[in-house]
């Protein structure tokens, strides 16, 4: 990874340096099994969230490490650039965090976030559903009241950590109005009716388990809905943002790893009598592939700034997550180009990172809703 990174602060580049640390001695070691495998690597969460690395963005009063976004997201990066499962598995542990930091109440945030962000809890997102995957608004899973409490009932789709997670940051919907009507709760892991469907079988990010949530009269207690009712899409548009910068920033750090492989073996291979990164047509390859990582990097950053400073950013998180997305998907396709045979082969981890990597144009909104969000808000802006 790169070592010539502008951080804002003397603590920011001292995470980075302890990121890179735990990952070289705690993550790399275990990659190929635990991708082979297919487990999910819960302890990696614990060393991560007993190191202060899961609540780097949130105060210090609730657990966090009161870290600019731009520290957090280049943190993310250096993980992802090792272990693109474990990279994604933080952005959504994040993600499941974030509309109980914004929406909830001062008792909720000090009951619940210091055991999240110490790692003690892994989260879940359950947003999506089969049918309503790029519209929640159309979203079937409901919440009725009844008393002191709510029955959730239906399915939600492509839940990272299903079956593995703590606890579960639900949308569900709470009134017949359509965007209106949906509520945020937060579901613990082990209530009676939760179950999880059998896991999806992937084409890549192995360590990251992916399964359906079943919902079958589920009982939360009122105490557990965040935000008043009707707030929850909101909320999750809002984290939706978020979540779009961690992406970025996961994209960005695979194609920064298959960028390094390629460069160290085209610096090895020789062909015709010289080093293969010395041929014009292979150099100038890499060169593309450089320009495309760190671009991502700098359009990720610059939305992540925009955030810092309490400015609107979500055209920008939209932009990021569509740039880093779309390059990382050509750089690691590039990167099996430039290892030729070998690199379609599992001696080298390009091909890995080429598979994990489609799915980053997919998830947390698919990169033609990005476009639509960056449309409508150029058009917004004329208006």
């Amino acid at each position: 990874m790169p070592a010539d990174r502008l951080m804002p602060t003397e603590e920011g580049e001292d995470l980075v340096a302890l990121t890179r640390e735990i990952v070289d001695k705690e993550l790399r070691p275990l990659v190929d099994g635990v991708e082979r495998s297919g487990e999910l690597p819960r302890d990696v969460y614990r060393t991560l969230g007993k190191s202060g690395l899961l609540g780097l963005p949130y105060p210090e009063e609730v657990g966090g490490a009161a870290q600019p976004y731009e520290v957090y997201l280049q943190v993310l990066e250096e993980i992802a650039a090792a272990w693109a499962s474990v990279g994604v598995g933080v952005s959504v542990h994040a993600l499941s965090c974030f509309p109980l930091f914004t929406g909830g109440t001062d008792e909720q945030r000090e009951r619940w976030l210091p055991e999240m962000l110490s790692g003690d809890l892994l989260g879940a997102y359950c947003l999506s559903e089969a049918h309503a995957g790029s519209d929640p608004a159309a979203m079937r899973a409901t919440a009725t009241r009844r008393g002191d409490e709510y029955v959730l009932k239906g399915a939600k789709a492509w839940v990272t950590h299903g079956g593995h997670a703590d606890f579960y940051t639900v949308m569900a919907r709470t009134a017949d109005t359509g965007a209106r009507g949906i509520s945020c709760f937060l579901v613990p892991a082990d209530a009676p009716g939760l179950t999880a469907d059998t896991p999806e079988d992937k084409m890549g990010l192995m360590g990251s388990t992916t399964a359906s949530m079943l919902f079958e009269d589920v009982v939360v207690p009122v105490e557990r809905r965040i935000g008043d009712e009707g707030q929850g899409l909101g909320l999750a548009l809002a984290g939706l943002d978020a979540g779009r910068l961690g992406i970025a920033a996961v994209a960005t750090g695979v194609a920064q790893g298959a960028l390094d492989v390629a460069v160290r073996y085209a610096k090895e291979r020789e062909a015709f009598g010289k080093r293969i990164i010395d041929h014009q047509g292979l150099g100038f390859l890499l060169a593309d592939m450089a320009a495309a990582v760190e671009s991502a990097r700098a359009t990720y950053l610059h939305a992540a700034r925009l955030r810092d400073a309490g400015r609107p950013y979500g055209r920008q998180a939209s932009i990021a997550k569509l740039v880093a997305t779309d390059n990382a998907m050509r750089v690691t396709t590039d990167a099996v180009q430039v290892l030729g045979g070998a690199g379609y082969t599992k001696d080298f981890p390009v091909e890995r990172y080429m598979r994990e990597t489609k799915v980053m144009q997919i998830f947390e909104g698919t990169n033609q809703i990005q476009r639509l969000v960056i449309s409508r808000d150029l058009a917004k802006q004329g208006a």
